[in-house]
């Protein structure tokens, strides 16, 4: 054998060390815009949450790559990016494009879930259905009549993806539950329920941990069924 042939190297093997410098401060800048979005929030800022939001899932989609994540989870950060984005303006149209954005986000995230074939816990499933249920009764008449079939079906999709996020284990479950407990806030704002104080702060944090406890379960689930020396 040659000692070129005998070399490690090939785009895979070239490639993959090379990118996988830039995801530790991939990661370190997702964080400092969350802390930066967050504290804006708190302060009453809205000229930072406008520049720091847009910049959150880019971030978090780019140490995805990076790492090796699968494409349809850097596809669904990049569509909850168009969300974030939408989002930012308030108006009815506005609002349905965002949620249209995070539904097709979610249907990524459900066929990465379902590349596991383990079952999910039926168990969680009838407690997502019941509290989805009875979330939806209760607030049905509070919500403008335009926006009622789009925020059931909505919910009804990111119940489910919540529910199948379990199968990638406790990290991908927990932030599952954050991001319908996030989506559950915003549709209380809509309807004009009694809110938290700096209710935008508590629906970006909960939103931010989900989609990091997504991505996280996501890559630890890819990397543990990754050949050796892949």
């Amino acid at each position: 054998m040659s000692a070129t042939a005998s070399r490690p190297t090939g785009p895979g093997r070239a490639t993959a060390p090379r990118a996988g410098r830039f995801a530790r401060p991939l990661l370190i800048a997702f964080l400092l815009a969350a802390a930066v979005d967050l504290a804006g929030l708190l302060a009453g800022l809205d000229t930072v949450h406008l520049v720091a939001k847009p910049l959150l899932m880019p971030l978090l989609a780019g140490y995805a790559a990076v790492r090796g994540g699968p494409r349809l989870l850097v596809a669904a950060l990049l569509l909850g990016w168009g969300g974030d984005v939408f989002l930012l303006a308030d108006n009815d149209l506005a609002f349905l494009l965002g949620m249209g954005s995070f539904a097709v986000g979610h249907l990524c995230y459900l066929t990465l879930f379902g590349r596991d074939r383990a079952p999910a816990a039926l168990a969680t499933g009838v407690a997502y259905v019941l509290v989805l249920a009875v979330f939806l009764v209760l607030i049905w008449s509070d919500l403008p009549a335009e926006l009622r079939v789009p925020v059931a079906g909505y919910s009804l999709l990111l119940t489910a993806m919540a529910w199948r996020a379990g199968v990638l284990g406790r990290y991908a479950a927990a932030g599952g539950a954050l991001f319908l407990l996030s989506d559950a806030l915003i549709a209380t704002g809509i309807a004009e329920w009694p809110r938290l104080p700096a209710p935008d702060f508590w629906v970006m944090l909960t939103y931010i941990a989900a989609q990091l406890l997504l991505a996280l379960g996501a890559l630890g689930a890819a990397r543990a069924v990754r050949p050796q020396g892949a």
